[in-house]
């Protein structure tokens, strides 16, 4: 697989099945991710990774929790703007239809919130951590870090779905985790083999032509 093929391939996935992923293929992903980019080469990204009995647990206690209040980061704010507001309701628009979930149905969405936060039962869940300290440079680091890391699952034909959401439950996920106050837990990334049936998997996505957010200039 090509780069460009592992960019165009690559969805967020919200169905996974329950093949489990050898540990192997999980380490070489990592420790190929180790040669992203990162300003002044700290390298702040951290990580725990989790499957089986671990992630069971810590699922079975996000189930029976409330999302931390207050939050400790606000991943929601651009939905105040109407640009970035239409391009939300657009999308959850689509996922919704795709899943049978009416504008109205407030339990079915409820439920998928659920679904969202059980990291859509992925057989492994990366859950990205950093000092609280690092700056908003160090987190377009983690960013960058991330993605290496998708586009690497993808080359081993795995699948992901990041996970900001479960910033929302940071508190509760460092103390499972044994994490100091003193870290902030970013985002999870779900990790596995997408479900080819699955119409989570399969709806239509809509990306912003070129023009809209590059301007080139001296060419």
């Amino acid at each position: 697989m090509t780069v460009a093929e592992a960019v165009a391939s690559r969805r967020s996935i919200r169905a996974f099945t329950d093949e489990p992923i050898p540990f192997d293929t999980i380490r070489h992903v990592m420790e190929q991710a180790r040669w992203a980019p990162s300003g002044c080469n700290f390298q702040p990204w951290e990580a725990t990774v989790l499957t089986g009995a671990p992630l069971t647990a810590l699922r079975e206690r996000l189930m029976a929790s409330l999302p931390d209040d207050p939050q400790e980061y606000d991943f929601a704010a651009p939905g105040q703007v109407d640009k970035y507001k239409s391009r939300l309701t657009t999308f959850a628009s689509a996922m919704h239809a795709a899943n049978g979930i009416a504008r109205d149905d407030a339990e079915g969405r409820a439920a998928w919130g659920r679904r969202n936060v059980r990291a859509f039962d992925a057989p492994v869940l990366l859950l990205c951590h950093f000092p609280k300290m690092m700056k908003s440079a160090q987190w377009s680091d983690m960013g960058m870090w991330l993605q290496t890391i998708m586009l690497l699952a993808r080359g081993e034909g795995l699948d992901t779905c990041p996970l900001e959401v479960l910033g929302m439950y940071g508190r509760t996920i460092k103390d499972q985790l044994g994490l100091s106050d003193d870290t902030l837990l970013f985002c999870g990334l779900a990790i596995g083999q997408r479900d080819p049936k699955a119409p989570a998997n399969g709806f239509q996505r809509e990306r912003v032509p070129l023009t809209e957010h590059v301007t080139f200039q001296g060419f």
